[in-house]
C-alpha cells in the first residue's frame, strides 16, 4: 500500500460536509466519475465502472408532508474510519489505513472475496464484477500525493459544502460538526457533517369561524422527557416551525388572546411532523370541533 508522501509523518486528513450548503447539484458525484471512470490509477485504484458505482453519492431526502416540506441532501462516501471494519474483514490484507488516515483497497492484493463489502456498515464499498475487485472512494490519494490540496469532488463543489484538509487546520469547523456512526459501533470516521438535519414540528393556526389565519399566536413545545420548552409565534399566514429537535416525545399548546387554548398532549418526532391546520375556537363561539381540545 502507498505510504504517505515525503519523509515527515503525514498529517491526518479530514472531510467536512456542510449539509446546509449543498444545493443538490451532484457536481461532486459527476467529478468523481470524471476522475475515475476509464482511468487506472494503480496502485491506488483501478478504473471505476461507468454505472453502478457511486464513490460519493448524493441523495435527495424529502422531509415532512405538504405543505410543510423541506429537502436535504444525503452524502454517502467512504468514511475512512479510524477503526474501519473492512480492514480486519479482508483475509487478503488488501485494505490498509495510511498514516494520514486515508483507507485504501489495493487493487494488486484484492482477490474479490467481498468480505469487506459485507463488513462496511455504511454500504459504500462496491464490487467491480469485470475486474473482480472491491472499490471505493480514495479521497483521490493519487492526486494528493502529487501535491493536490483536495479531492476532485471537493474542487467541483460550487457552494463550498465540501471542505477537505488537515484535521489540525480544520479543527474549529470539526468542533461544530458531528460524525455518523452505526448504532453500537465506534468506527471513528474521518468524514464530519455540519448542519445535519434534525427533526421539525410545524403547523398552521386559523380561526375556523372567520376562515382566517391567526397571526402572533403563541405556540409552546414542551419536551416530555426533561420539561424543556421552546416557543414560537405564528406569522402572517398562521404558520409556525420548531426546528433542530431531537427524536423524542413532546406536548404542544397554542394560545391567543380571545381564543380557547388548544393543547396536543403528546406527539413523537421519530419523523418530521406536520400538524396541519389547527383551529382555535373564539371565546365568543361555541366549540366547533375543529382542532384538538384543550
Amino acid at each position: 500500500m502507498i505510504a504517505e508522501s515525503g519523509s515527515v509523518r503525514a498529517k491526518m486528513k479530514a472531510l467536512i460536509i456542510d449539509v446546509s450548503k449543498c444545493n443538490g447539484c451532484h457536481n461532486c458525484q459527476i467529478a468523481c466519475k470524471d476522475e475515475h471512470v476509464g482511468n487506472d490509477w494503480s496502485p491506488y485504484a483501478k478504473s471505476q465502472p461507468l454505472s453502478g458505482h457511486f464513490w460519493i453519492k448524493v441523495t435527495d431526502i424529502v422531509r415532512g408532508t405538504f405543505p410543510k416540506v423541506k429537502v436535504a441532501y444525503k452524502h454517502d462516501i467512504c468514511q475512512h474510519c479510524g477503526d474501519a471494519p473492512c480492514i480486519p474483514a479482508c483475509q487478503r490484507k488488501a485494505i490498509s489505513r495510511r498514516d494520514d488516515g486515508i483507507v485504501l483497497i489495493s487493487p494488486d492484493l484484492c482477490r474479490g472475496d467481498r468480505n469487506c463489502v459485507a463488513a462496511c456498515p455504511y454500504k459504500v464499498i462496491y464490487f467491480n464484477e469485470s475486474l473482480n475487485l472491491a472499490q471505493k472512494c480514495t479521497f483521490c490519494a493519487h492526486l494528493l500525493d502529487k501535491g493536490a490540496k483536495e479531492p476532485r469532488c471537493v474542487d467541483a463543489c460550487p457552494t463550498g459544502a465540501l471542505i477537505f484538509g488537515e484535521e489540525e487546520e480544520l479543527k474549529p469547523l470539526i468542533d461544530k460538526a458531528e460524525v455518523v456512526e452505526p448504532a453500537g459501533m465506534a468506527t471513528r470516521p474521518r468524514v464530519f457533517y455540519a448542519a445535519l438535519p434534525k427533526r421539525f414540528v410545524a403547523g398552521a393556526v386559523f380561526d375556523p369561524a372567520a376562515d382566517e389565519c391567526i397571526e402572533e399566536a403563541s405556540v409552546t413545545l414542551t419536551d416530555l422527557e426533561n420539561g424543556a420548552t421552546c416557543t414560537a409565534s405564528t406569522d402572517d399566514f398562521g404558520d409556525f416551525w420548531f426546528e433542530g429537535l431531537k427524536v423524542g416525545s413532546y406536548s404542544l399548546s397554542v394560545e391567543k388572546k380571545g381564543y380557547r387554548t388548544c393543547r396536543i398532549k403528546s406527539l413523537g418526532t421519530e419523523q418530521d411532523v406536520n400538524l396541519g391546520d389547527i383551529g382555535l375556537v373564539s371565546l365568543n363561539e361555541k366549540r366547533s370541533g375543529v382542532g384538538p381540545e384543550e
